[in-house]
């Protein structure tokens, strides 16, 4: 604000020197006479300008206009000063200067009076100005949308919180028409104040001014600007103490902004927003700790002892040489009816408790604020779905490829959150649990570190998790979940031990699937089960073909579309190395099978074939060129 004081300071100092100027006029004294008042007025609105609080990036582009003006003006009058006889006769001056002059100074009137009114529109004396309607200024009409969008970012940046809840809507409809609209809002500074209104504003406001930010950042650069305006700190701390419809509305805008420019995903991470997050999608989903716990650390015994003091009674000791006749999905389902019982436990004392258990305020300490948290119990339930939805899509695009969030979300009680909303959830949130999983099980295929901490199989989170895509998958139905539980399922395919026999079949039963994008992501997911980065490929090569899975591959090499020919055929080529004495392969002509295959250009063309064939052929040819007498 000091800046634009300063740039007052020239503008005003040529008004009183064109009105010195005027009075001094030898010719044309009552056209003279005209720019002066008009001068004079405009002199007012410049020394009202430097005692009001303005919007710096219209009035900047309005006082540099509004000099030029004064500087054309004060050349014109000084003309019709009595310079002598010989000058005089030698200047000579347009009979429409004056004129032009004089719509060029009522332009610059109308550009300050919009300015003060727009400036002060919303302030604590509105009887200043008649603003039932401010309008466009004579400098918009190039282009009104610029203006309107300043008008707007004015009463965020002055008006109360009524009229910025307003302002905020009004651009979120902008940022929605057009990307050009969401640029121009953020190239005029109007994240601040929205970032601002997102902090301090009622929850009406709060609501659209995080939609807002959420639409504005629609490509990486508009994201960095986003972020460096301070969006992390603004929505953690919405995140930590705001009421759970802006909550949500906030990490809706997290998951976008980290899917438009994945980079900003540390910067989040850094200002709490993951274990924020997670707090969320752990609420009344599974038990709660009073710290940020590590679930994998959570012991089988501990576990038991839990669900023993539960029932309040004796349960089967499962650490016993016995134990090995519990049933995986036994010991899953006792994980679930512990952390749920444990959880209802804990909530029961909260309500019956005035302000809240001890329990409870331990959690909120590193959560969130206590009146946060008592807060949403009292909320619906379709809130609270909408709050887990968003949770977990915020977490899937901040997992993406990130290896660091995904160790900080594994660590977290978020892996067991994901299991049992991908079991119990609904909607939105069983599939933004479904694809943050996926995400998390990618980054995991690639870093060994992540996956030997977050998926090994002594962890009940794993097991959870494993179950619940495998429940969706042996279910078979085709919907959203399906395939990213597949991916998963693939992507995991390194964490499972030979004993692990469950796995393979379902996926091989969806190589018959009548959907193309179901079989071929069911290839990919086996083939990084028998390809050679995977120590027990032999192991699960032959599972494969022991579950039919042969015969489902000569179907689709030959009849498939072609990226499920080439799926297929990849995976045709690793169990061929890995089993090429497979009498069923053999029965299945997989030997024909490659030599087709060899012949068409197209398939050949595909580098992973054409590398993996030739050596395919070649282990065939000499463990089955013998015995396949035999068969045909």
């Amino acid at each position: 604000m000091d800046d634009l004081k300063q740039i007052l300071a020239r503008p005003i100092q040529l008004s009183d020197q064109v009105i010195k100027t005027a009075d001094e006029a030898y010719t044309f004294r009552q056209e003279c006479t005209d720019l002066k008042s008009k001068v004079e007025r405009l002199a007012a609105l410049l020394r009202q300008a430097a005692r009001a609080d303005l919007y710096e990036r219209p009035a900047r582009r309005i006082f540099d206009d509004t000099e030029k003006a004064l500087d054309k003006a004060l050349a014109l009058v000084d003309k019709c000063r009595a310079h002598g006889l010989v000058r005089r006769v030698f200047t000579i001056i347009p009979a429409g200067s004056f004129k032009k002059m004089s719509n060029q100074l009522d332009n610059s009137t109308g550009d300050l009076s919009w300015l003060l009114r727009v400036s002060a529109s919303t302030s604590s004396n509105p009887d200043d100005f008649d603003d039932a309607h401010i309008g466009l200024p004579p400098i918009a009409q190039n282009e009104p949308i610029l203006f309107l969008i300043w008008e707007q970012i004015a009463v965020l940046y002055t008006g109360d919180l009524d009229a910025r809840a307003d302002a905020a809507a009004s651009l979120v409809s902008l940022a929605r028409d057009s990307d050009r609209y969401s640029k121009l809002i953020i190239e005029e500074d109007g994240v601040p104040p929205l970032l601002r209104l997102v902090k301090e504003g009622r929850p009406e406001g709060q609501e659209s001014a995080a939609l807002a930010i959420g639409l504005l950042g629609r490509d990486p650069e508009c994201v960095e600007q986003i972020v460096l305006a301070g969006a992390c700190a603004a929505f953690a701390k919405v995140l930590k103490d705001g009421p759970m419809k802006v909550q949500a509305m906030v990490a809706w805008a997290v998951s976008e902004l980290a899917a438009n420019h994945p980079k900003c995903q540390d910067a989040f991470a850094q200002h709490n927003v993951i274990r924020l997050l997670v707090g969320h999608l752990a609420f009344e989903t599974v038990q709660e700790h009073s710290k940020y716990a590590v679930t994998s650390k959570l012991s089988i015994h501990s576990v038991v002892m839990d669900k023993k003091n539960i029932n309040g009674g004796a349960v089967p000791d499962l650490l016993s040489a016995g134990a090995g006749s519990q049933s995986k999905t036994e010991m899953h389902s006792l994980v679930m009816q512990s952390t749920m019982a444990t959880t209802s436990n804990n909530l029961t004392k909260s309500i019956g408790s005035n302000g809240g258990s001890t329990g409870s305020k331990q959690h909120n300490s590193t959560s969130l604020s206590g009146s946060a948290a008592r807060g949403r119990d009292l909320e619906d339930p379709e809130t609270k779905a909408y709050m887990k939805a968003n949770a977990a899509k915020a977490l899937w695009q901040l997992a993406k490829g990130n290896a660091a969030i995904c160790k900080s979300i594994t660590e977290s009680r978020a892996l067991l959150c994901f299991a049992v909303l991908l079991e119990k959830g609904e909607g939105e949130v069983q599939y933004n649990s479904a694809m943050a999983l996926m995400e998390i099980c990618a980054v995991a295929e690639q870093n060994s570190d992540l996956r030997r901490s977050a998926f090994k199989p002594t962890s009940p989170a794993a097991r959870a998790v494993v179950d619940q895509l495998l429940r969706v998958v042996d279910k078979a139905d085709y919907d959203d979940l399906l395939v990213p539980c597949i991916v998963s399922l693939g992507c995991l395919s390194r964490t499972f031990r030979a004993t692990e026999t469950r796995i393979i079949a379902p996926l091989v039963k969806l190589l018959d699937e009548r959907e193309a994008d179901v079989s071929r992501e069911a290839a990919m997911a086996l083939t990084k089960f028998a390809c050679t980065d995977n120590y027990l490929r032999v192991d699960h090569s032959k599972a494969i073909i022991e579950a039919g899975g042969a015969k489902h591959l000569v179907q689709l090499v030959y009849f498939g579309e072609q990226a499920v020919q080439l799926a297929a055929l990849t995976l045709v080529c690793y169990i061929a190395q890995s089993v090429p004495d497979s009498e069923e392969l053999a029965q299945a002509e997989i030997l024909t099978v490659l030599e087709w295959a060899s012949k068409q250009a197209y398939m050949m063309q595909d580098p992973t074939i054409e590398t993996l064939l030739p050596e395919a052929k070649i282990r065939l040819e000499l463990y089955q060129s013998r015995g396949a007498k035999a068969y045909y």
